[in-house]
């Protein structure tokens, strides 16, 4: 069974044209002895390894820096990105669909699929906020009335 939230993921070209609206920089991550700039847009996901943050990556990258989940939470745009889970922070530019998985009878949990085919569990405190920043996210792409590359192209 689905949760009737998600209408269909977003295409690359949309994704691109939602964070010009959003206003989302780079984001400068430190490696050994320098730092990089990374779009922020482009990460589809962060999971935390102790003092460690792994970043997953549109093109199917990954990199990991030697920062918590919790420092990276701080960077990041609140508008596009959310923490269901203690260990994943996941972007809404790439939720595929919310569905609800039963681990155990009467306790239903849910876990939020991403295109890149990545399953996050959303923890069940935390269900009714993200359930609620999904929705609100959602409202403001509608508002944004941004019209795909494609469409626009053809016009």
């Amino acid at each position: 069974m689905r949760v009737a939230l998600i209408q269909k993921p977003l295409s690359r070209a949309y994704v691109e044209q939602i964070a010009l609206q959003f206003d989302m920089p780079d984001l400068t991550l430190p490696f050994w002895g320098y730092r990089k700039k990374m779009p922020m847009h482009q990460i589809v996901r962060l999971e935390g390894e102790g003092n460690y943050t792994l970043f997953h990556f549109s093109d199917g990258s990954q990199l990991m820096v030697s920062l918590t989940l919790k420092k990276m939470e701080e960077r990041l745009s609140s508008k596009v990105f959310v923490r269901p889970h203690k260990k994943n922070i996941i972007n809404l530019l790439y939720l595929e669909g919310i569905y609800p998985d039963v681990l155990q009878p009467g306790r239903p949990q849910l876990s939020a699929c991403l295109v890149n085919g990545d399953r996050v569990e959303v923890s069940r405190r935390k269900a009714s906020r993200f359930i609620k920043q999904v929705k609100g996210f959602q409202e403001e792409v509608l508002l944004l009335n941004v019209k795909p590359k494609e469409a626009v192209l053809a016009a």
